[in-house]
């Protein structure tokens, strides 16, 4: 059962925060600018951010005054981003595999391989149709994923990163369904045991994207390779960026 549902500890962990704090808030901000620009949303649209984490996207959405929702499973993630709460923005913990507001929204965003995380097609399926099911008769879905022929060339590596105290051991692989990262923790200034946590991510590629968006009567309207919106190209993109219509 730990495996099925390694993320709910993970993404609740104060080491996945530390690992990852040095995303580039820049970046995040510039591609929603990028997408907002391309999306032209009505000033009064109603955008949904799936597995928001502490909503970075949100907040940046939010600031252009659109009104926004922000929802994700891990409970800390959810706490600190409330903390950022105005009548513009608002964040509930939730799994995106059940239900949410239902033919509420215009645009649902699901940013930074923020999916394929689950063990079964099924649980994926739950997520793809949670999604489509949050947005309005031709509402828009934006999902934002690796892609996984770039990704899978560069899988085989081991590194490591220092923060502080704080070591992180990592190796990647892959198999031919998932890619996996391993992140062995070394704590010494609290003196604790090694942590170990093992990220998986499915494999899906555009075929299979357009295939479980079609099940939930979602289709593709255009299809980009990274946060400039340019042209996807599967040997050489490092995303796969998806604009499908409900």
């Amino acid at each position: 059962m730990q495996q099925q549902a390694w993320f709910k500890d993970w993404f609740n962990s104060p080491y996945y925060h530390l690992l990852y704090s040095n995303r580039n808030e820049n970046e995040a901000s510039d591609f929603i600018k990028t997408l907002v620009t391309h999306l032209h949303p009505p000033s009064n649209a109603k955008m949904l951010d799936v597995a928001c984490g502490k909503g970075r996207h949100s907040k940046a959405l939010a600031d252009m005054q659109f009104d926004v929702t922000g929802i994700d499973l891990s409970e800390n993630s959810i706490t600190e981003a409330k903390l950022f709460e105005n009548e513009h923005l608002s964040f509930f913990q939730h799994d995106m595999r059940m239900p949410f507001w239902v033919n509420y929204f215009h645009y649902t965003f699901n940013f930074f391989t923020s999916f394929g995380y689950f063990r079964t097609r099924r649980e994926h399926d739950n997520a793809i149709r949670m999604m489509a099911q949050s947005l309005l008769p031709e509402g828009l879905l934006v999902i934002d994923y690796l892609n996984v022929v770039v990704a899978n060339r560069t899988a085989k590596q081991t590194h490591q990163e220092q923060f502080g105290d704080v070591t992180f051991h990592i190796t990647k692989w892959s198999d031919e369904h998932h890619l996996f990262k391993q992140i062995q923790v070394t704590d010494q200034h609290n003196n604790t045991p090694k942590h170990l946590y093992t990220e998986r991510v499915a494999k899906f590629t555009l075929g299979d994207f357009t295939s479980m968006l079609a099940d939930q009567h979602l289709h593709i309207q255009e299809v980009y390779g990274n946060y400039q919106l340019q042209r996807f190209s599967e040997q050489e993109s490092p995303r796969l960026i998806i604009i499908a219509k409900k």
